[in-house]
């Protein structure tokens, strides 16, 4: 498998130094981002390189002779929220990304479903996750509206650029889990729109990352490698539903995520915590994960994501390294010949 690391955790630090320390950990891929919830902080030239092959070649020159390779772009957002400020940036991100995939010889950009209002004329988001009333049912037949119009025209703009756009199955999201998925390509017809397998999502919401891979086969373009750890305590008490978030204040440090939304303090004690690879699940674990991976394309990227607040940046990418390439080790070690 190819093996890298999604470039946000490393935003502090130029590309070069991002690369070298991706090269250091024995990894051989960055996944970049370029929008969405995130600012494009790798590609300051992004425009030129859309229009200069001079500016495209000064960009990939960077990474020469590295060792490490571009592993995808990456735009996760919102690109159907019903503020425009956010939805249609987003959304134009989502474009931007494809045109700049195919610029660079690319041909994966990572994003998300995109989450609308409950109805014409919200302003606000509206995750129905369990729908046992028929409002909620209306609430998600307006938002499949959405939904299929968005993706049918964006399956048709990745086509036309040989690029496939993998969805993060995530919370606040329409298309969060496998039958979402199944209904998406259902009413689009999508042919490059798939998913991006981030295990992370599906194993606090209960699901198998192992079973999602082999039960959606070739629908999965691109993976994650990040890891959870359920407090069982905590969860015991209040479940992984738990919205015991804090608003942070005005002069706090806190996160964008566009438009006047921000990202929240996480709970404390909380149910379930994003964690670096071995800290939830073992590496026999992930070695499994690869192989149901590989069944569907040995070339397939997996790039870490950190977002394990116990541990530094460098630091929690160094764990979940030395677990994933050990994992790929088991991996090949047990392929057939």
């Amino acid at each position: 498998m190819k093996l890298g690391l999604y470039n946000a955790i490393l935003h502090d630090r130029t590309l070069p130094e991002a690369i070298k320390v991706v090269a250091d950990l024995g990894l051989t891929g960055l996944e970049i981002n370029t929008g969405g919830f995130l600012p494009a902080v790798h590609v300051p030239a992004f425009d030129d390189i859309l229009e200069s092959d001079t500016a495209r070649d000064d960009f990939l020159g960077l990474f020469e002779g590295t060792g490490v390779g571009i592993a995808g772009l990456n735009c996760n957002g919102n690109p159907l929220h019903p503020t425009a400020a956010i939805g249609e940036k987003h959304a134009e991100d989502i474009r931007r990304s494809i045109r700049l995939a195919q610029r660079l010889g690319q041909h994966r950009v990572v994003t998300m479903s995109g989450l609308p209002g409950g109805e014409p004329g919200s302003t606000r988001v509206n995750w129905v996750v369990n729908a046992w009333n028929s409002a909620a049912l209306d609430v998600l037949d307006y938002q499949w509206g959405l939904v299929t119009d968005f993706w049918r025209e964006t399956d048709r703009f990745a086509a036309d650029h040989d690029v496939k756009v993998a969805l993060e199955l995530h919370p606040q999201n329409v298309v969060f889990n496998s039958a979402d998925v199944h209904k998406l390509i259902d009413l689009t017809g999508a042919t490059h729109v798939g998913v991006e397998l981030d295990a992370s999502h599906l194993f606090w919401q209960q699901m198998d990352p192992i079973d999602v891979a082999r039960h959606l086969g070739p629908l999965i373009f691109h993976a994650a490698a990040k890891d959870v750890r359920i407090n069982r305590e905590t969860a015991a008490l209040n479940g992984v539903l738990d919205n015991s978030f804090r608003r942070l204040a005005t002069d706090e440090e806190r996160t964008n995520l566009g438009g006047d939304e921000w990202a929240n303090e996480w709970p404390k004690p909380s149910s379930w915590d994003f964690v670096a690879l071995g800290k939830g699940h073992d590496t026999a674990y992930w070695a499994e994960f690869l192989r149901a991976l590989h069944e569907i394309d040995p070339d397939m990227m997996v790039n870490i994501e950190h977002e394990d607040t116990e541990l530094g940046r460098v630091e929690g990418i160094a764990v979940a390294a030395e677990v994933l390439i050990a994992a790929n080790a088991e991996l090949e070690n047990t392929a057939p010949a």
